[in-house]
């Protein structure tokens, strides 16, 4: 879920005075017993959602159908122009009232992606945080993937809430984007593997995860305006790819909509991405929610695939409310199409066992430390080593002096901003810092680096600096044996960063901590790439992301190689924004009320695939990640058997201590018939003992062999000898084998 950053102004000119009680009320008569229902045709449990749908929707009234797919904001916003319901939770995302004569419950939503978050005001709600979905997919590890989903999604039940409003996967196509913090990286086959684990473990709650932004929703700048214009197979085989993927592995009961349009379009009206692709190429057959303030009309977003308006009041009006119900009884809206509308939402419901398991309010019966362990679990998997010179990680013993420098890492680690905001247990470790308004505040978990690396610095002085002064740093790197210098940068939703350096004169600072001492380990907590200018002076470099509510702890961990480090980049980084397709961002922050395009001329060569196709050396590639151990390759061997490309070998650690590999198989076409010389095919993440191998195999999805086509909706794989390399990373290749592929066609869904 999205919240506008002027939330006030925005209810007041949308709504007016309007506002005091929602469109549809609680009926006064007593919700019948468990019990009661019981013997109801639509409570038995042994037929499916389906026939459990329709068999509900023959007992429901046309404004009970009307209740169903209208959804209301869970604050109040301004204490004036608008009220939440009052059986929602309070500074909660959203609310849906249910019906409860018929045993259908309320829904209770929270925004999500990292956990259960609150919105602004004077109680917020206090809970486990996972580390950025950056980070997430940087453990390249479903299971890692679908732990944090389990975790968040009981926080979320035991909170009182049924849906949570997680899942996001849009591709990282523009680096400066805001929300790239909360999204699975440049690769569909990752981002889709990985995001649609984390749906699946919320949905084993028994609640509804979501599936979002849908679709193209890449950027902030402009976002309620601008419009992608995007070829049909590129989009296939990139963004929409990663979206078919997470739903096919993650099964969420909702989809979200995005803001901005696609080919002239909004994305919440659009019947190509709704009823074409979605509904009809995919099946997908639970609910489509729009994102707050993404709705904009009745006839057209109902008729075109739109299910649920979402998030009064920051719609321009309730256009699911009268308006809706006037459409139908004039015959605009077809009454089939209403009550496919209340049916997906029902189907949903039943699917994820909302109605046979409800949720009975909030509890406090949150076990925090065991979630602590797999936020710092989920952690310590995905930071990323990118720099090691001379082994100065992990820290030795017998050093005197240890220098801390800067990002409040005394206290705390870094959260991005916006509607995933957790707010920590036992409160902020910083107060006072970013936007006194959304997208703000600047949070920081008070999980404490300084004081991680203390209790593990054995009898070595360690000592901190706020980095506020570089000269003052300078001064204590020189007196110290070893430097870490904590580097920032903080990105939120409603606006992308400018560029890709630090903020606040850091650059300048680890520049200047790096002349005074070369044996300077930096500690980067970021939402994506950054460049890195200082590189070639310091000894060490982690990419610690986000890290959650024990990301402290993690990066302490980490450090000292109680943990070794296992995370590959899910995005590329570049050497600068000039090798971006679009080196300066489109739109203007300072008028993102204006319309404009965003051509996607690159296609479907995303991230990578981009570098690759142009001959452009980044600064780390995608899937990069060092280790404290090393690992060979042998044995490797591809073929084709029944329609299936199956690619086998064997990963050895080859060092002196424990670790975990991500061995990547990446896929060559005959001739450079694909929009880049090469694509992510497969990829398995191992633990290994020192001295230990391991066979692994693995099986390619068709669709990543082949060339979408738009014309007969088919995967065609062209016949030919295709380069199969086992790799560390895009650009460290291991073993390389030669496979002839028939040439092949399958189905939309790779079938």
């Amino acid at each position: 879920m999205t919240v506008p950053r002027k939330i006030g102004l925005i209810a007041a000119c949308a709504l007016g005075g309007l506002m005091a009680s929602p469109a549809f009320a609680q009926e006064p008569a007593p919700a019948p017993t468990r019990q009661e229902l019981a013997g109801k045709p639509w409570m038995n449990t042994h037929l499916s959602a389906a026939e459990r749908t329709q068999l509900v929707l023959k007992e429901m009234t046309q404004e009970e159908k009307l209740r169903l797919v209208m959804g209301y904001f869970g604050t109040d916003l301004d204490g004036k122009h608008y009220k939440r319901p009052k059986e929602s939770l309070h500074q909660s995302a959203g609310f849906v009232y249910g019906i409860p004569r018929l045993g259908i419950p309320n829904q209770w939503q929270t925004d999500a992606g990292v956990g259960v978050a609150s919105q602004r005001g004077p109680n917020v709600r206090e809970r486990t945080s996972l580390p950025s979905g950056m980070n997430t997919a940087a453990t390249w590890n479903p299971e890692v993937g679908f732990a944090g989903g389990a975790m968040i999604g009981a926080e979320a039940r035991s909170s009182g809430f049924n849906e949570m409003l997680a899942g996001g996967v849009n591709l990282v196509r523009e680096p400066r984007n805001g929300r790239n913090f909360e999204y699975g990286g440049e690769d569909p086959l990752l981002a889709g593997t990985i995001v649609g684990a984390q749906i699946k473990g919320i949905q084993s709650n028994h609640i509804i995860s979501t599936l979002k932004h849908y679709a193209l929703n890449d950027q902030e700048t402009g976002r309620n305006f601008l419009n992608v214009e995007v070829d049909d197979a590129a989009a296939r085989m990139s963004d929409l790819l990663a979206f078919q993927i997470a739903n096919e592995q993650g099964q969420p009961g909702s989809v979200m909509c995005s803001y901005n349009r696609v080919d002239g379009i909004y994305a919440c009206e659009n019947p190509y991405l709704l009823n074409e692709v979605l509904k009809g190429d995919w099946g997908f057959k639970g609910f489509v929610m729009s994102d707050w303030g993404a709705t904009h009309s009745t006839v057209q977003a109902a008729n075109n695939g739109l299910d649920q308006q979402s998030g009064v009041p920051f719609d321009k009006s309730r256009y699911f409310g009268d308006a809706l119900g006037e459409a139908v009884a004039n015959g605009w809206v077809p009454q089939k199409r209403l009550d496919d509308m209340a049916g997906r939402v029902l189907y949903a419901m039943f699917e994820h066992k909302l109605i046979d398991d409800p949720v009975t309010g909030p509890k406090n019966n949150i076990d925090f430390a065991a979630h602590a362990k797999v936020t710092q679990n989920d952690a310590e998997e995905g930071m990323v080593l990118l720099k090691n010179d001379n082994a100065l990680l992990p820290i030795k013993t017998g050093l005197k002096k240890i220098a801390i420098i800067g990002s409040h890492a005394d206290v705390g680690v870094l959260s991005g901003g916006g509607s995933s905001q957790v707010y920590p247990v036992g409160g902020m470790a910083v107060k006072g810092l970013g936007p006194d308004s959304f997208p703000g505040p600047t949070v920081y978990f008070p999980s404490s680096p300084l004081k991680a690396i203390q209790a593990r610095a054995g009898g070595a002085q360690v000592t901190f600096n706020d980095g506020s002064d570089p000269a003052a740093a300078a001064r204590l790197a020189a007196s110290s044996d070893l430097v870490i210098v904590f580097a920032h940068q903080w990105t939120a939703e409603a606006f992308d960063v400018p560029n890709l350096s630090l903020p606040d004169n850091q650059d300048a600072l680890i520049a200047a901590v790096a002349k005074a001492n070369p044996h300077t380990a930096v500690v980067l907590e970021t939402g994506g790439a950054v460049l890195m200018p200082w590189l070639k002076d310091v000894g060490a470099v982690l990419e610690a992301w986000y890290p959650g509510t024990s990301g402290g702890e993690a990066i302490g961990r980490v450090l000292f190689g109680e943990v070794n480090p296992s995370g590959h980049l899910p995005i590329t980084f570049p050497a600068s924004e000039q090798q971006l397709p679009r080196p300066v961002l489109d739109g203007d922050p300072k008028k993102p009320e204006l319309r404009f395009d965003v051509n996607y001329s690159e296609g479907a060569a995303v991230g990578y695939k981009w570098f690759d196709l142009k001959g452009l050396k980044p600064l780390f590639p995608f899937g990069y990640g060092l280790s404290y151990t090393s690992f060979s390759y042998d044995g490797l061997a591809a073929h084709w058997a029944d329609g299936q490309l199956t690619v086998s070998f064997t990963i050895k650690n080859t060092g002196a201590v424990a670790g975990k590999d991500v061995a990547q198989v990446y896929v060559a076409s005959p001739k450079g018939s694909w929009e880049a010389p090469k694509r992510l095919g497969a990829f398995q993440k191992l633990a290994l003992k020192p001295g230990e191998s391991r066979k692994v195999s693995v099986k390619v999805d068709p669709r990543l062999l082949a060339m979408y086509q738009s014309k007969d909706k088919t995967w065609k794989i062209a016949g030919g000898e295709y380069q199969v390399t086992v790799a560390r990373s895009a650009l460290d290749p291991q073993a390389s084998v030669a496979v002839k592929l028939p040439a092949t066609t399958v189905d939309v869904n790779g079938k």
